[in-house]
């Protein structure tokens, strides 16, 4: 690791994580296997896997895997490496009875099982048992797909914890997938993280979204493994979030982040998702996917124009804090800071999750 650390739990004492742990390549490598490689992660749609057959290949970190639904309906995940010598068993999204590799023709079901090894005859002590492909522990929660590399984390359904009942009249296994948008930033993943969660930047940087929620009954409640941002909607009739509700109907934004690097943005009649993955130590992807509610209702399409410019325009004010910050983090001038007891207190958490997951002493 970079910089010696003890993390205080008491966030009024605490200061924030070292500045270089956002530059070394050193910290990010050790965040790839203690944190990336032992958390759930969201992976893809249930619509990718609509029929048995259906498969698609995707990354943890620098994993490569393969997700399967079998001929009885039952999803897998399995490393996307051949057992003989290394090959791709799957490329791209498809439909197939049998993954096969590319490279000597090995054949596997879409269990995972071992079924064809051509010309190996004369091999000997080769039990094929033994040559499946390795899975990986899979599981779904409204209309997405997760995988964990780790056999001992906690399930996806104690991870997620209350998140699960509070979003239930949400009807989120109901909303279709209707636009993805990635956004390259130069900055560390954990700098984006920082920045989403709090609101304590909102009234200078976001005077857009200031307008439209209650900034005063603004608040972040932390659990084990996720926080909770709180944000009421103003009742106003041009308020973008109010559209297509009754008039007394309930008005909130839930915003849920799920420790490392997924963020739940739950509005009314869609949801936002985004997942924060390194590209380097100061180069991160941000992938934006929507879901909607009626994707086929009349309007549609002019209402989701208005709420992704707006989102678009809070996405790159978010970009320029997110950059200034890194370049800064390197000056000689700054080492670690403080938190605001009131305003990132999920913060705070976040930081106190990364130190236990990276072993450090916490005080």
């Amino acid at each position: 690791m970079a910089t010696p650390f003890v993390f205080s739990r008491d966030i009024a004492t605490a200061t924030t994580i070292p500045a270089d742990w956002y530059t070394d390549p050193a910290v990010l490598e050790a965040e790839k296997e203690q944190i990336f490689c032992k958390t759930w992660q969201l992976v893809g749609r249930l619509e990718q896997l609509q029929r048995p057959g259906d498969f698609f290949t995707c990354s943890v970190v620098d994993e490569p895997l393969v997700i399967t639904r079998d001929t009885a309906g039952t999803i897998f995940a399995f490393y996307n490496v051949c057992k003989h010598r290394a090959g791709a068993v799957a490329n791209g999204p498809g439909h197939r009875k049998t993954l096969q590799c590319s490279y000597h023709g090995w054949t596997y079901g879409l269990d995972g099982k071992l079924m064809n090894t051509p010309e190996f005859d004369g091999v000997e002590n080769f039990d094929r048992e033994k040559f499946g492909l390795t899975p990986v522990r899979v599981d779904t929660w409204g209309p997405f797909i997760f995988v964990c590399l780790d056999e001992v984390t906690p399930s996806l359904q104690d991870v997620l914890g209350a998140i699960i009942p509070e979003t239930v009249r949400m009807n989120i296994a109901e909303m279709g997938f209707y636009k993805r948008v990635d956004y390259e930033i130069n900055c560390n993943w954990k700098v984006y993280v920082d920045n989403y969660l709090e609101g304590y930047h909102i009234p200078i940087a976001h005077p857009g979204l200031f307008k439209l929620i209650d900034y005063n009954e603004y608040q972040v409640i932390t659990e084990r493994y996720y926080s909770k941002q709180y944000a009421p909607i103003r009742a106003k009739e041009d308020n973008l979030y109010r559209r297509n509700l009754e008039k007394d109907e309930d008005a909130q934004a839930l915003y849920y982040w799920v420790f490392p690097n997924l963020m739940l943005n739950i509005y009314p009649d869609n949801i936002q998702i985004n997942i924060i993955l390194p590209l380097g130590p100061e180069k991160t992807v941000t992938v934006f996917e929507w879901y909607l509610r009626d994707a086929k209702r009349p309007g549609v399409a002019e209402d989701f124009a208005k709420n992704f410019a707006f989102s678009d325009l809070v996405q790159q004010e978010d970009i320029e804090l997110c950059e200034t910050v890194q370049r800064r983090l390197r000056s000689r001038s700054y080492t670690t800071g403080r938190f605001s007891v009131l305003r990132e207190n999920g913060v705070h958490h976040f930081h106190s999750l990364i130190c236990e997951h990276l072993n450090i002493p916490m005080a």
